[in-house]
């Protein structure tokens, strides 16, 4: 049997070998805890679960839905962006229904890029973004986010030649940066200028703190001439497992998408469609309240990082914590020694692009008490 050579160019999965490392450490009896993943642990929303529980029970619910997704979910998600962002979107050509963001990543990259072309992907950033790139045929060139301009954008330092595309996500994993309207305004005036697609990802759009608001790129006037957005459910109403989202935006890009949804796959279930529209369409009391969560677990992880001689900083929104370490030691130096000595697994920098080798990454999507021991456990850096 012989396998497409683009497996093998695809960038190494950095921590794949320190999940191997802990289920192994596990099986040995060790109480792992881990901070790596960005799952949120709150459970499900009472409404969101009694409208997927009724959907469910319908045979009706359980034929093929829609390629674009279902009509009442485009439309529910076109009302949230005219409530939410004071942004109107044609649910019919604007809006597009994805079993997930990551899918949105990989249809975005396979609809823009030919085989050799470029996108621009944040370094650091989410490593899928890379990823989908590169099994689209395209080459990544990173786009270098300036920790001391609040993990930014230079964009007059940023060369576009050969690149068709940027990926730019904010609030921002792995940094926890929120930016304003405005950096998105300059992001979005290089891509016209540049002629390129702005794909941007607003997972973490309602997860910020400390009274900031994340703004869409589409507030940004005439930004659907060259920009898509992607959204997710799953931080936002706690449904990561039902996997569903939407791009919406620039009506050439996501018809471009749709094409290729219809070739790929035949759509998200229709009973979970059903429980994301009761989510938008339902009480948003819960948004403040795990605001307050995550931002209390934020504030514990920071302290502590601080009182073992870490630099971390102080995310603005997201559910993660990106800590540099002290001179000479990497991410993946110091996870290791972390499974090993204290049975916490950590993610390392380097799994977000070449400049995360000094980082480390900890997730606030840990129970109380368990993101406590997480952290009596951890120890200075030697």
């Amino acid at each position: 049997m012989r396998l497409a050579s683009r497996l093998a160019e695809l960038t190494p999965y950095l921590f794949a070998d320190l999940n191997a490392r802990a289920a192994a450490a596990r099986e040995r009896g060790a109480d792992v805890i881990s901070l790596a993943a960005g799952d949120p642990d709150l459970p499900p929303l009472p409404h969101v679960l009694e409208a997927l529980i009724a959907a469910a029970g319908d045979p009706a619910q359980h034929r093929y839905p829609p390629y674009d997704g279902l009509s009442e979910l485009r439309e529910a998600i076109a009302r949230h962006y005219r409530r939410r962002y004071d942004v109107r979107l044609d649910p019919r050509r604007e809006v597009l229904v994805l079993i997930g963001a990551k899918e949105g990543f990989a249809h975005a990259a396979h609809a823009i890029l030919e085989p050799g072309s470029a996108a621009l992907v944040p370094d650091p950033g989410y490593p899928a973004y890379a990823s989908q790139v590169q099994l689209a045929g395209g080459v990544v060139r990173p786009l270098p986010l300036d920790p001391g301009r609040g993990w930014l954008a230079d964009w007059g330092a940023t060369d576009p030649r050969m690149a068709r595309m940027v990926f730019l996500n904010y609030p921002s994993n792995p940094t926890g940066a929120v930016c304003q309207l405005a950096d998105l305004a300059d992001a979005v005036a290089f891509c016209r200028e540049h002629h390129l697609a702005l794909v941007h990802d607003l997972a973490y759009g309602e997860i910020t703190f400390d009274g900031r608001e994340a703004p869409s790129v589409l507030q940004v006037p005439g930004a659907t001439e060259v920009a898509v957005e992607i959204v997710s459910f799953s931080k936002t109403y706690r449904m990561a497992g039902m996997r569903v989202g939407a791009v919406v935006g620039n009506p050439e890009l996501v018809a471009a998408m749709r094409v290729l949804k219809s070739h790929s796959d035949t759509g998200q279930f229709r009973a979970i469609q059903r429980a994301a529209v009761a989510a938008l369409e339902g009480p948003q009391g819960h948004l403040a309240g795990d605001r307050a969560i995550y931002q209390a677990r934020r504030d514990r992880v920071v302290a502590r990082l601080v009182e073992l001689g870490l630099q971390p900083d102080l995310p603005g929104g997201t559910l993660y914590v990106w800590a540099k370490l002290p001179a000479g030691l990497s991410g993946r130096d110091y996870a290791s020694m972390a499974l090993e000595r204290a049975a916490v697994l950590v993610t390392p920098g380097e799994a977000y692009g070449p400049s995360g080798k000094p980082y480390i990454r900890l997730s606030l999507t840990v129970p109380d008490e368990r993101l406590d021991e997480a952290l009596d456990r951890l120890f200075r850096p030697s």
